[in-house]
């Protein structure tokens, strides 16, 4: 059978739009988790819309958003690990590393999981 290299291909195509879904995630979630801080600001200013709306809600929201954005990225690293790994190696395209793609998906997804932990223990 002949070698195709779309498959691998193909694969870190989708690897890769996880990960931009992702951060898309974790950035939502960072603005969120942030809008409680201008919520405050609006209240401390006396307007009167800000004091229905609380800031921890939009900080635990926001948190779980970013933590939804590391899992999602977490687990397409695994799945694409996964299936790179019972690919045959004339699908494997000469001269490229597989490596790459897992270790920029860990990193994101570590930075995503530090992003979570240093918004739950800095308030807003």
């Amino acid at each position: 059978m002949p070698s195709d290299p779309r498959v691998f291909f193909a694969a870190e195509r989708t690897l890769l739009a996880w990960l931009r879904t992702g951060v898309a995630l974790i950035g939502l979630g960072f603005v969120v988790s942030r809008f409680g801080l201008f919520l405050r600001l609006m209240r401390a200013e006396g307007y009167p819309l800000a004091s229905t709306s609380s800031p921890s809600a939009s900080n635990a929201i926001g948190i779980a958003l970013v933590l939804l954005g590391a899992l999602s990225m977490g687990a397409a690293c695994v799945q694409h690990a996964r299936f790179i790994a019972t690919l045959p190696a004339n699908d494997m395209p000469a001269q490229y590393s597989r490596v790459w793609a897992i270790v920029l998906a860990t990193l994101t997804t570590l930075g995503a999981l530090a992003l979570a932990i240093h918004l739950l223990l800095v308030p807003a």
